[in-house]
């Protein structure tokens, strides 16, 4: 499964970050739920944990739902792990700074992304290494972190001078998915939905100002 194209008629597509913690069980019908009422282009397993069978017990459960929905499946950082459990790639939280090395490793087929927060050089730089998408943000308002934004200015940058795809992240809100939404080609969704009961309703509400 290759990394996903942008959407032919520039509607930015989803991209759903799992919780930190879930029991594979329960949460396999939430996320097939979701699944089932938004298309959605990727998922990315964001684990806290570092048991390394915790997080394959949580990999095979998605792996299933995901890939029998022809949606591809990343893992945060443990690129050693994407291989081993059948993911379709990594997503890198500290930039360009392991880029090549996770490309060298899962070799030219599989995903890699790159988080690289505000920079806008560290963009071009985890491009430059093989990415092939990177992720800006939060482009929300959050007590995490030190409080800095990825501002739309950086989106709009980025889409009219660089080929590669976009993602924005971070506390979005319906106003923020209107905004950004011509700036930008993926929006990655997490604790915005997961938090309510009915995630896939969430998930509908955040994206309707996409129409």
């Amino acid at each position: 499964m290759s990394a996903p194209d942008t959407h032919p008629d520039d509607r930015p597509q989803t991209y759903l970050i799992t919780p930190p913690e879930f029991d594979p069980a329960a949460f396999a019908d939430r996320l097939a739920a979701v699944l089932d009422a938004v298309p959605v282009a990727c998922i990315r397993l964001a684990p806290a944990t570092r048991d390394e069978d915790r997080i394959a017990r949580g990999a095979d459960t998605l792996r299933e739902i995901a890939h029998a929905r022809d949606v591809a499946l990343v893992i945060a950082d443990h690129f050693l792990l994407a291989q081993r459990l059948g993911l379709d790639g990594v997503h890198l939280s500290d930039g360009a700074r392991n880029v090549r090395k996770a490309r060298k490793a899962l070799g030219g087929d599989a995903i890699v992304g790159s988080f690289c927060g505000t920079s806008r050089h560290d963009g071009m730089t985890a491009g430059e290494a093989g990415a092939d998408y990177v992720a800006f943000g939060p482009v929300g308002e959050t007590p995490l972190g030190d409080g800095s934004r990825a501002g739309r200015d950086i989106f709009a940058w980025w889409s009219e001078m660089i080929e590669l795809p976009v993602v924005a992240e971070g506390a979005l809100t319906p106003p923020l998915i209107e905004a950004f939404a011509p700036v930008t080609d993926f929006f990655a969704i997490g604790e915005e939905i997961w938090s309510e009961d009915d995630a896939a309703e969430a998930l509908q509400r955040l994206l309707a100002p996409l129409g």
